[in-house]
């Protein structure tokens, strides 16, 4: 029969979601965790805890050997990696909300934390409220699990919401901002950099695969136009920010983080505001969708209790899929469904394209939909280009194989005669 282990928790950061952890532990004695102490930057700030609880010194924390949890809630990578990584050598388990600091330093953490014989969890980096790590870790074995996708970011989501309602981006983006959803900079959510960590964590989880955010293809919601939402409109789709991972045969894996018109048969349609939702695929279950908050003060304090509640039973991520004999590898060999729109007709080289399905001009905004070679996409100089707006179709991911057997058919047509 499992026993409730004691925590005594060193703290780092006290913003919204550090002192909401406090309150839920003063609250909360059959946890079996009490905060010791938590170092913050400033000390003249007046807080709502005993003075007495907080510290400027974060070595005392790390050399504090009653304290055998960190949490760290801090929203500078570098510091934070300092300190997860000397908590580990100093035998102290790790409770993060810090994707940035994951999805850049992963592999080093999993054999730093496997080393030492301590714990890593980091549930609330991920979709806020939404227990999508555990479920990917526990749950779907990787021979099963054909696709997840989901809509990851709760800032860049609220903002494309306000759009559909008529709201311009900088109002969209200002009301996100004074809601709190959205940092005084939020270039890291809205150039579809947050997502793309997001994603890479998810990737360790679902297919056993470590690599780096800058590996990804992704693109933010910076360059959408007004013209799209008219098609938008035009089609009753809605526009999304979705991170995907979909498994291909071979065992490769196309992944991205790019904007996407959803149906409205999806589960993504009515993924409103500040709220996250994931759908996961797999060969017995179907599809499975997981929805909640993702982005707000007592969203991530859920998540990040939950991490302490496990701890308390000494659970940690296993990683068994990164051990498994047969290995899954990240892959641009395959083809996307795109709609992209842009000023000019020389800003955009439609001979990129594998297939154009349509295109229209008027004198302010051309659009193309087609077919595109996902290494060519990345490749391609108007990618890049911050007037060329690309958004994903839906249904968007086309496996190599199906344009290759639609090729031969075609071929195997026209040599017969057929028109």
């Amino acid at each position: 029969m499992s026993t409730h282990k004691n925590l005594t928790i060193g703290l780092f950061g006290f913003g919204v979601v550090g002192e909401g952890i406090y309150q839920v532990l003063q609250q909360t004695p059959s946890l079996n965790a009490r905060i010791k102490k938590v170092c913050i930057r400033h000390a003249y700030k007046k807080r709502n805890a005993d003075a007495d609880l907080f510290t400027t010194d974060y070595n005392g924390i790390l050399n504090d050997p009653e304290i055998n949890l960190v949490v760290e809630l801090i929203d500078d990578a570098e510091e934070a990696y300092k300190i997860v990584t000397t908590a580990f050598r100093k035998k102290k388990s790790v409770v993060s909300a810090n994707k940035k600091l994951i999805a850049e330093h992963l592999a080093e953490l999993i054999l730093l934390q496997q080393e030492h014989g301590v714990s890593f969890l980091y549930e609330a980096a991920v979709c806020g409220s939404i227990p999508i790590i555990r479920n990917l870790e526990e749950y779907y074995d990787n021979d099963l699990l054909q696709s997840i996708c989901g809509i990851v970011n709760g800032s860049t989501n609220y903002i494309l919401t306000k759009i559909s309602e008529g709201l311009n981006y900088n109002d969209a983006l200002l009301k996100a901002q004074q809601l709190g959803f959205a940092e005084s900079n939020p270039a890291l959510d809205v150039e579809g950099i947050d997502a793309a960590n997001k994603l890479t964590i998810l990737l360790a989880h679902a297919y056993g695969i470590v690599t780096k955010p800058q590996q990804l293809i992704h693109l933010g919601i910076t360059r959408l136009h007004e013209a799209d939402a008219d098609f938008a409109r035009e089609k009753n789709y809605e526009v999304k920010l979705t991170a995907q991972a979909r498994k291909s045969p071979g065992g490769k894996i196309a992944s991205f983080v790019l904007p996407q018109f959803v149906k409205e048969e999806s589960q993504l349609f009515n993924v409103k505001n500040e709220y996250n939702g994931v759908i996961i695929e797999s060969k017995l279950a179907d599809k499975q969708f997981l929805y909640g908050k993702g982005a707000g003060r007592y969203p991530t304090s859920s998540a990040v209790i939950s991490d302490i509640s496990a701890l308390t039973y000494d659970y940690r991520y296993e990683y068994k899929k990164l051990r498994r004999h047969e290995k899954y590898v990240l892959s641009n060999d395959y083809y996307l469904k795109v709609y992209v729109s842009f000023n000019d007709w020389a800003e955009v080289n439609k001979w990129d394209f594998e297939q154009v399905n349509e295109f229209h001009s008027t004198d302010e905004r051309q659009y193309i939909t087609g077919i595109i070679y996902a290494e060519k996409l990345k490749n391609a100089d108007w990618f890049y280009d911050p007037s060329v707006s690309v958004i994903v179709l839906p249904n968007g991911i086309i496996e190599k194989e199906n344009i290759i057997a639609k090729s031969v058919k075609k071929l195997s047509l026209q040599l017969a005669g057929v028109s």
